[in-house]
């Protein structure tokens, strides 16, 4: 059985010239070989790891695989993940052969 891997809420205070406004994030810690990868999961996170997802594919004009991505975005694969996740939903990437192509 997999392991459940901790998630802990983090709240940033972002001051305003007016007010005070906590926004709450969610960090998702994930072990890899090299050294842990803290993710922080929230839609502005995601979404510019989409950016960075897409522009890598982009700029390589062709399918790539998980590790491929993640060298060019300067990424990791978690975060490669996430992006991809945020662009299939989109229906902006698809599934060829494996690899990871612009729809």
């Amino acid at each position: 059985m997999a392991e459940k891997k901790a998630t802990e809420k983090k709240v940033a205070v972002k001051k305003t010239a007016t007010k005070t406004t906590a926004t709450k994030t969610t960090a998702k810690r994930c072990a890899t070989k090299k050294a842990e990868v803290v993710l922080n999961v929230n839609a502005e996170s995601v979404g510019f790891r989409a950016g960075d997802v897409y522009q890598a594919l982009a700029a390589a004009e062709k399918a790539l695989s998980i590790q491929e991505i993640a060298k060019a975005a300067n990424i990791s694969s978690e975060e490669v993940y996430l992006g991809i996740g945020w662009l299939f939903k989109e229906g902006k990437v698809k599934n060829e052969e494996n690899l990871i192509t612009l729809a």
